[in-house]
């Protein structure tokens, strides 16, 4: 997955940190690679099944949504690929936290007190809930870093309307409502994660991936009350264990600094966890696809589904 392809009728091509994206007129092809990225760059290693998990995770909670908003996503020719419609994309990542904890724990715990224009009060603990949950709102950088930004700076350099910006704000709530309730039913606490929102046709649409380990994080809910008053590490599933590693090897993505050697056991321990995050917030067992040669099983299924589109 780390070439391109090329398929019949297709118009454009984006390589992504993550996914590669394939158009079709008003149309999308995204294709999950096993690549993974960490404080904005991508590893130089390949996590075995970890594009099937996202896409079947993403596609998941996209059907388990479509209540709430609609979103872009039609079919899944292949465990690695999704395809839907093409929209606009809104520059701007909807992130939404309920917990003290990752880049909002740091960047409290370096002394800030406004976050993303949030005020926070002295006191706060790491993995402590907030009163309730915060949206810190990022830009979308497709190179490099993406930047913290309030929803107030959002309307005054006109990025969208405040009628937008506000019908993105409940949309929001209303989706990570329903991903704690289903992470519940699972025994699980969803602690933070982030939205992508485009326009097709004048409408609001969900994009890309939502509550994968990629842009979300896992708490379990049992222990979490007895590890939080202990002050100790809560267990969680979640992509920051690999930040947690890269971050005790030197790697922060800053200038200057170089990615450590991801060890073959390191790999597959990445790739074990993925896979475990799908059979327990899904409830679903992970059946693995054949690797043996995925650059064909994609190419092929997904020329089988365009055939007869």
């Amino acid at each position: 997955m780390s070439k391109a392809y090329k398929f019949v009728n297709q118009t454009s091509y984006y390589r992504g940190k993550v996914r590669d994206v394939y158009g079709f007129g008003d149309h999308l092809l995204m294709i999950t690679s096993d690549r993974i990225s960490a404080f904005d760059v991508v590893l130089p290693k390949l996590i075995p099944y970890k594009g099937q998990v996202l896409n079947q995770i993403a596609s998941y909670f996209l059907h388990a949504t479509r209540d709430i908003v609609p979103n872009w996503l039609i079919s899944t020719p292949d465990a690695n690929a999704s395809y839907g419609l093409k929209c606009t994309p809104i520059p701007i990542e909807m992130v939404i936290r309920n917990y003290m904890v990752g880049h909002l724990w740091r960047e409290y715990s370096s002394g800030k007190r406004i976050i993303c224009g949030v005020i926070l009060p002295d006191g706060l603990k790491e993995n402590q809930i907030l009163p309730s949950p915060i949206i810190t709102p990022t830009t979308k950088a497709y190179e490099g870093h993406d930047q913290d930004i309030s929803l107030a700076e959002i309307i005054e350099q006109n990025i969208v309307s405040a009628d937008l910006l506000d019908q993105l704000v409940e949309k929001t709530h209303l989706l990570f409502k329903r991903g704690q309730q289903m992470a519940l039913d699972k025994k699980l606490i969803l602690v933070d994660t982030k939205y992508e929102f485009g326009l097709y046709n004048g409408q609001i649409m969900l994009m890309d991936e939502i509550h994968t380990p990629d842009s979300s994080r896992y708490f379990y809910l049992e222990p979490y009350q007895d590890l939080f008053s202990k002050g100790l590490p809560q267990k969680q599933l979640s992509k920051e264990f690999v930040r947690e590693w890269l971050i005790k090897n030197n790697f922060q993505g800053k200038e200057g600094q170089s990615i450590p050697d991801l060890t073959d056991e390191f790999v597959q321990e990445i790739s074990d966890r993925y896979i475990l995050l799908y059979t327990e917030i899904t409830g679903l067992i992970f059946q693995k696809e054949d690797q043996t040669d995925i650059y064909h099983r994609i190419f092929n299924n997904v020329n089988l589904y365009l055939s007869h589109v």
